[in-house]
């Protein structure tokens, strides 16, 4: 756990604020509260690292809406829920959405702390996934027209030959190409190539 790292805390209960505020500080982790789901909206921003520790039944949006709002949003917060008021379908719909547990209030502190920790270390893959994503994207706009024709035909299969007949160019031309392609996208072998080529596809086709 670092200090980057925060335990976000929605829950219109005050008291419940306060007292889960203090435990989890008291365990070292960094606590921001908030009264309600649009406090919250307000006051994050999407740089800050941790997970959301969330309650279900608030005033004007619930935590099931706040939930589908940063879906909406691509916000990558690892989102706990903790309910007093946790039932079978709001407990499904949470999990289906993406929520990595639904623990009913009170949770003990142990397995609260326990799945913060897990939660933080889901952050931290996530982020750590979307910034590899991020690179590769960058080099893939790097690509000239006739390089991102290139790549796609060899991450199919294809020859230099081949490609060379479908392009209508010179196999030596299709070797440069190809060179300076594997160049600007940092691919050692074909193998990491079609990884890569798959990422672009992922994000391309709104993943």
């Amino acid at each position: 756990m670092t200090e980057t790292k925060t335990v976000f805390l929605v829950d219109d209960d005050q008291g419940m604020r306060d007292s889960m505020a203090l435990i989890l500080e008291l365990a070292g982790y960094r606590v921001k509260t908030f009264a309600s789901a649009t406090d919250f909206l307000d006051g994050f921003s999407p740089d800050e690292h941790g997970c959301l520790l969330l309650d279900q039944r608030m005033p004007e949006m619930s935590g099931l809406d706040l939930q589908q709002v940063l879906a909406e949003r691509g916000c990558p917060l690892p989102i706990i829920f903790l309910s007093a008021f946790g039932d079978v379908p709001t407990t499904v719909r949470a999990i289906q959405g993406g929520a990595m547990d639904f623990l009913e209030k009170p949770a003990s502190p142990e397995i609260l702390i326990q799945r913060i920790d897990a939660a933080l270390e889901e952050d931290r893959k996530r982020r750590e996934e979307a910034a590899t994503e991020n690179d590769i994207l960058q080099r893939f706009r790097q690509l000239t027209p006739r390089e991102n024709e290139v790549l796609l035909l060899t991450t199919q299969g294809l020859t230099n030959k081949d490609i060379a007949r479908q392009l209508g160019i010179s196999p030596r031309t299709v070797e440069n190409h190809r060179a300076r392609m594997m160049e600007k996208m940092q691919a050692s072998n074909l193998a990491d190539l079609c990884r890569m080529a798959a990422t672009c596809l992922s994000h391309a086709n709104g993943r």
